[in-house]
């Protein structure tokens, strides 16, 4: 019983550490990023700013909504910068309960798990946004000044920046559920229908009413999901082929 109780609290306090190295490393690339947090914010309303009749500007109507938004935006792509240090802590945490050879898989899902999280974030601002955002200002009617509320932007920005960070990651999610024994690729080429239609219902919720927003999420969620499904049989034997030789 002291045994488990002794586990357990080893554990909670490698979690605490593992989250301290993660904190520490998102701050202080915030806090050398803080002197540039207006330049930061100009950059991310840029999509917003192109969209826009010639000569309009965002409003804020918070007192301190002007130093605030910037100051989250900037905390936002320390966090983005920081991400392949964050994720390498989640794996090193969970790496004690690993087999030797699927340790050495920690490194390259790290790096793809980052790479495709900031490829949906980028894919979202450069041409997402570009859509989106001239859809609504053409569709706006001539009588209404559009001037958006920079608290608003930013709310709306990170919801879609989730949305498709989170999107890009599912050929890393379907090859770990694969890889853990959770479900079998068999499985999940039979719920593939179930898959579409649920990808253009978040695709509904998330975006915008237009439909090239619509499909601009749901298909490449499709088309990732399918990624997942090839990649995930040769992962599986990757990182079974160890075990298979050690029992020859």
């Amino acid at each position: 019983m002291l045994g488990n109780e002794d586990s357990f609290i080893s554990h909670l306090i490698e979690l605490r550490s593992r989250l301290m190295k993660a904190s520490i490393v998102v701050i202080v690339i915030f806090l050398c990023l803080m002197p540039w947090a207006g330049t930061i914010y100009d950059f991310l309303a840029r999509p917003m700013m192109l969209a826009l009749p010639e000569g309009s500007k965002m409003i804020a109507t918070g007192v301190i909504t002007p130093f605030l938004i910037p100051v989250k935006v900037t905390m936002l792509v320390a966090f983005i910068i920081s991400l392949p240090w964050v994720l390498y802590q989640m794996w090193a945490f969970i790496a004690p309960g690993l087999y030797a050879h699927e340790k050495k898989l920690i490194a390259p899902l790290v790096v793809s798990s980052s790479a495709l999280f900031i490829a949906g974030i980028a894919f979202c601002y450069f041409l997402v946004f570009g859509v989106i955002f001239h859809f609504i200002n053409n569709f706006a009617p001539k009588s209404i000044s559009v001037a958006p509320d920079i608290d608003s932007y930013f709310g709306f920005v990170m919801t879609m920046f989730i949305a498709f960070g989170l999107t890009f990651e599912v050929p890393v999610i379907v090859i770990v559920l694969v890889r853990m024994g959770l479900v079998s690729v068999e499985k999940l080429k039979q719920i593939r229908p179930y898959v579409i239609v649920g990808a253009f219902v978040i695709a509904a919720v998330v975006t915008p009413p237009d439909v090239m927003s619509q499909l601009l999420l749901a298909v490449p969620l499709c088309l990732l999901y399918e990624v997942g499904l090839l990649l995930a049989p040769l992962f599986v034997k990757i990182t079974q082929a160890p075990k298979e030789s050690e029992s020859v």
